[in-house]
């Protein structure tokens, strides 16, 4: 019974979920907030920046290997496949969310990793190959799948993109001339 109690304190924390906030007053507006909710028991983590139009919610689905993000102010979901070798595992997002939540800032180290993608101009008609967790965040929403251009350069073409800035980790630009504004 003693052994059945310390395996159940020991293994809570790994399968639960958690929520961290992050009060963001280095954006363009002066304030914001990012959040993180972590659920290990179904692989999925969940990333909501709070900035008025600017807001947005990232589902980044481990399981699937699928992300998506959803922009209020296009009114569109946008799914791409997870670079492995750039997003942070969950176990690592787990640490790093954690680390910049303690400091109250960005970490003081390496800037953070990039990622840009080109957003294909036709809407995406079955979600279902994406997961149960994208479905549910963007039945009912136009969605667009976008794919990762290696070696792109943001200044080619910054003002026809979609920035999210992911806790000082991960910047990712979602970029096409194609999305409505």
């Amino acid at each position: 019974i003693v052994f059945a109690g310390l395996l159940g304190i020991f293994l809570t924390p790994t399968l639960a979920g958690y929520d961290i906030n992050v009060n963001d007053n280095n954006n363009s507006g002066g304030s914001g907030q990012q959040s993180v909710s972590v659920n290990n028991e179904h692989g999925v983590a969940n990333i909501d920046n709070n900035n008025g139009w600017g807001s947005w919610n990232s589902l980044w689905d481990y399981g699937s290997g699928f992300a998506v993000i959803r922009s209020f102010k296009k009114k569109s979901c946008i799914v791409h496949k997870m670079n492995k070798e750039v997003m942070p595992s969950i176990q690592a997002l787990d640490m790093l969310a954690k680390k910049n939540k303690l400091q109250g800032r960005g970490p003081e180290g390496p800037p953070p990793k990039s990622l840009i993608y080109s957003v294909k101009p036709d809407k995406v008609n079955n979600l279902d190959q994406f997961g149960k967790s994208i479905v549910t965040m963007c039945q009912g929403i136009p969605t667009y799948m976008a794919e990762e251009i290696q070696g792109a350069n943001l200044i080619l073409y910054p003002e026809k993109c979609i920035k999210v800035d992911i806790l000082w980790i991960l910047n990712i630009a979602l970029c096409e001339e194609a999305m409505e504004n």
